[in-house]
């Protein structure tokens, strides 16, 4: 079944009409607002600026995991309500995706700041942030597939990546 079949399936939320999602940027046909993708895409940006400015490790240290719905209700957005709404009525295959997507990055970001927090040369920190960097991603690029309904169906885990972080 082809990518676009597959999208014209799903079901809109019921909490909010499609005039009401599109107006609070909620994908009508996942359900999920991309601004979610934010959160990770700031961990990415500071572990960049930190591969040249060193001082940005304790920004990044003080970064912190957020799931979908916690994101959003911490946010100043202003349809969190309605992004919040969204997600618990979309698709739950769809939202075990994104979630599974979140919670490696979420790994891969807390395993990488825990590394961080040992005390290494500029060199050898620039490369962690680097390593990570590459992991995550590609991650985040999924996961924008997910929120915006053109992620094709894949059974790669996503554990590999985890555990050859972890291992470090």
């Amino acid at each position: 079944m082809s990518t676009s079949a597959k999208r014209e399936q799903l079901p809109a939320p019921a909490s909010a009409d499609k005039t009401r999602l599109v107006e609070a940027n909620v994908n009508p046909q996942t359900g999920f607002a991309s601004d979610y993708l934010n959160h990770f895409s700031e961990a990415v940006m500071l572990l960049e600026l930190m591969m040249e400015m060193p001082e940005c490790r304790e920004d990044f240290l003080a970064w912190q995991p957020r799931k979908y719905e916690e994101h959003f209700a911490a946010s100043n957005f202003k349809h969190r309500d309605v992004a919040i709404a969204a997600y618990g009525e979309a698709d739950p295959e769809l939202r075990r995706r994104l979630d599974t997507l979140a919670d490696s990055m979420n790994a891969i970001l807390l395993a990488t700041r825990e590394v961080m927090r040992r005390e290494y040369s500029e060199r050898t920190t620039a490369e962690i942030a680097d390593m990570a960097v590459r992991w995550v991603k590609p991650l985040v690029a999924r996961a924008g597939a997910v929120i915006n309904g053109t992620e094709a169906e894949s059974g790669t885990p996503l554990q590999t990546t985890i555990d050859a972080l972890m291992a470090r």
